[in-house]
């Protein structure tokens, strides 16, 4: 808006074959007249500039990899601050590059997952540090990476884990079909017989854009997952098709058919673990809440054979009911896309149901 004539004037338009995810990754430049923000529209989510006089587009970052967090910019130095998966798609790291593209630098190349909170002239940051095996370690840094002070390093909570024996989660590969490969962990019982099948509880959650496997400390379910694993359950979680930080395609390909490649992933992973020599095929449950309530729900019904049971906490089943400002933007009106709601709801297929389902 100009505040002279209260005119309004579009600024920048961008379009989608699929959807445009909403965020806030906007940074309005105070030196001159532009703005920096994300977009997928290089198929990956990067930092671009935009030039408001000049109406000129310029990307900063480039490749098969995903800028997940714009921090901001230091205008005196012409350095943005961001985080993205370069390393990998499960790790998160801190880089610095300058505002015409060039000299980009890594601040925290540990690999695993860095968390970061920085003070408001971007001098220092705070660096909440973990992996899979590593519990979070908070150190303050500096802008060049320094680490100026370890702030909690959890000693004690190390300390503590160590005097139990914890069954490690693992990071595992997933093969599917047409050189399909999906990113999973695994966490097995301590001291498995050579020879014998051990049951499989899989959890996920396969909502857009979502991630459950990472480099990343766990918490939560985590300590129930290791009572099951006591228990003698293998428990395993798998990010299927429509999941996140794997580029645009990788995420939007469930465009108007949620639930369809998602079940697919599940229902396909089901039947890999079960292939395996200590995984007992005629065992194999699945859970999730919310979206992973839905998945469970269309993989028992879609998957009869495949899954013994299945938990749904807070499911959707069926994509009319749900609320518009999420589901429209996935799969478009009931009007529009009748198939794609009616498809892939779990009330249209129980029928098909088999096995155990709470």
């Amino acid at each position: 808006i100009t505040p002279a004539n209260l005119g309004k004037e579009m600024v920048y338009e961008e379009n989608n074959k699929y959807y445009v995810d909403i965020n806030d990754e906007i940074t309005f430049l105070k030196n001159n007249n532009s703005f920096l923000f994300t977009s997928e529209q290089s198929g990956f989510n990067h930092i671009y500039a935009y030039d408001i006089s000049s109406k000129k587009l310029r990307q900063i970052t480039k490749g098969d990899w995903e800028v997940t967090s714009l921090h901001g910019i230091d205008e005196q130095t012409g350095t943005i601050f961001y985080t993205s998966t370069e390393q990998s798609p499960l790790e998160r790291n801190l880089y610095k590059i300058n505002l015409n593209g060039e000299n980009k630098t890594t601040l925290t190349p540990e690999k695993g997952w860095h968390d970061i909170s920085f003070s408001e002239r971007f001098k220092y940051f705070v660096d909440d540090f973990s992996n899979v095996s590593t519990p979070s370690v908070f150190s303050m840094k500096n802008n060049s990476g320094k680490t100026m002070r370890v702030l909690k390093d959890n000693s004690g909570l190390k300390k503590e884990i160590a005097s139990h024996e914890i069954a490690p989660l693992e990071l595992i590969t997933v093969p599917l079909a047409n050189n399909l490969k999906l990113n999973g962990w695994m966490i097995k019982p301590l001291n498995m017989e050579r020879g014998k099948k051990y049951p499989l509880i899989m959890f996920q959650y396969s909502g857009p854009g979502s991630q459950q496997v990472t480099n990343k400390y766990s918490s939560g379910n985590f300590w129930w997952y290791q009572m099951l694993a006591q228990q003698g359950y293998i428990v395993a979680c798998v990010d299927g098709r429509g999941t996140g930080f794997r580029g645009e395609e990788f995420k939007k390909m469930t465009y108007l058919q949620l639930g369809k490649y998602e079940s697919e992933d599940q229902i396909a992973a089901a039947t890999y673990f079960g292939k395996q020599d200590y995984i007992d095929a005629n065992r194999i449950g699945i859970w999730g809440w919310s979206y992973g309530g839905y998945m469970s729900s269309i993989c028992i019904a879609k998957g009869a054979g495949v899954f013994k049971s299945a938990i749904a906490v807070a499911p959707v089943t069926n994509w009319r009911y749900y609320d518009n400002i999420y589901t429209e933007r996935y799969m478009r009106t009931p009007q529009e896309n009748p198939d794609g709601y009616d498809q892939n709801s779990p009330i249209n297929h129980v029928e098909n149901l088999r096995g155990k389902y709470l």
